[in-house]
């Protein structure tokens, strides 16, 4: 077992950060061989001049695509780090089941409740 990294870039206000926060949390309770060892929201990249608004800049234009005419309100592009003890194979079925959980519609034409990116 090591210490795996999950990565998602969001635009999203509290609320949708809370609950992108849960998917994970029940996805890493529901692998039954993970544990959570740090989380966090980060609003810059350490080390570097680049913000997260810089990088996951798609998802504020996702937004405004997805979302005409209405206003974005208190979301930001922020990435969420959830640091886990767990094996590769556990670490890729918790990322697949949070994808899952994010875009239920698959590739079917949708708007998201939360824009995401996952790297």
């Amino acid at each position: 077992m090591r210490t795996r990294t999950l990565r998602f870039g969001l635009y999203a206000d509290e609320q949708g950060l809370a609950w992108v926060s849960a998917l994970v949390e029940r996805a890493v309770a529901g692998s039954g061989s993970a544990r959570i060892v740090d989380s966090g929201v980060a609003r810059a990249f350490h080390g570097s001049e680049l913000s997260t608004a810089d990088v996951y800049d798609i998802l504020e234009e996702q937004w405004a695509w997805e979302h005409p005419g209405q206003r974005s309100g208190a979301r930001e592009s922020v990435e969420l780090r959830v640091r886990l003890v767990c094996s590769l194979r556990a670490w890729r079925r918790i990322r697949k089941s949070v994808i899952r959980a994010l875009c239920p519609e698959g590739r079917a034409p949708h708007a998201c409740r939360v824009p995401w990116f996952a790297s």
